[in-house]
């Protein structure tokens, strides 16, 4: 299970996904948003996700791998699903000798709720799989600059937020470790009721918090070594440029987000 976490991962390539400014991404990414909580019927649904089909087609990340990191979040979804099927009210399409209310609103509200929250989801492990974290970076202070102005730390927030994202994947290697390390002396994880489960986690999450104070601190000692302190005057490898694609990429999306939130609307 720790194995199918794939946010924060990045995957190099040379589509053009990747090649679009990671300022320009951010954008699409809130853009798609915005229109996946508009949109309403089956018709703006199918819209949204011939959208994300031809990103994910386009980008070169296989559909297993997208998969893959959809399974931890498996169980949210489903029980989100459940929620609206059963608690949304409607006419009852069951018979009453059965004792449990569906209803045909309830249904089409889960499948809905299900759908959104996948390729909400999607979208954002389509955002870390094609930006690398140096990029992330700038894009996140490059957009938040306006908020510099009132003293906001904004370089030191797209650091950290970036730096989180970053070490998702090596903390997940890391507790695989552990957990291998602590079978291999009899240490049992999977047997037993929920909370003897949970209870078996504290000898895991210990040495876990132990081992990331102790990366943090390293990160933190080799940053200082080489004279980093970010904020004015910090050069950067790659500037950040729009380019044709760009423009041209974000206005079909804004067109499209504004067409999907029109059409909610009637």
């Amino acid at each position: 299970m720790l194995k199918d976490v794939t946010l924060g991962q990045f995957f190099p390539g040379s589509s053009v996904l990747h090649r679009l400014d990671p300022r320009g991404k951010l954008l699409l990414v809130v853009l798609y948003i915005t229109a996946l909580f508009f949109a309403k019927g089956p018709i703006l649904y199918a819209v949204m996700f011939f959208w994300l089909a031809l990103a994910v087609a386009v980008c070169g990340v296989r559909v297993k791998v997208l998969m893959r990191g959809m399974r931890p979040l498996l169980i949210i979804i489903i029980i989100t699903g459940l929620l609206n099927i059963f608690m949304v009210p409607g006419e009852n399409i069951l018979p009453p000798d059965w004792g449990i209310r569906i209803s045909r609103e309830g249904l089409m509200q889960g499948g809905y709720m299900i759908s959104r929250i996948f390729m909400l989801i999607s979208a954002t492990f389509l955002l870390t799989y094609t930006t690398s974290p140096i990029q992330l970076t700038d894009a996140l202070e490059r957009v938040l600059s306006p908020f510099k102005k009132i003293r906001l730390p904004v370089h030191e927030l797209a650091m950290m937020m970036t730096i989180a994202l970053r070490f998702i994947p090596t903390l997940i290697e890391e507790t695989d470790k552990i957990m291998n390390a602590q079978k291999a002396r009899g240490g049992d994880f999977e047997s037993g009721n929920l909370f003897r489960r949970i209870k078996s986690m504290v000898p895991l999450l210990v040495p876990l918090f132990v081992s990331a104070f102790r990366r943090a601190d390293e990160l933190a000692t080799a940053m200082e070594c080489r004279c980093y302190h970010g904020g004015e005057g910090r050069t950067r490898m790659r500037v950040l440029r729009w380019g044709r694609i760009d423009l041209f990429v974000i206005s079909g999306c804004l067109l499209t987000a504004a067409a999907v939130v029109v059409a909610s609307r009637l």
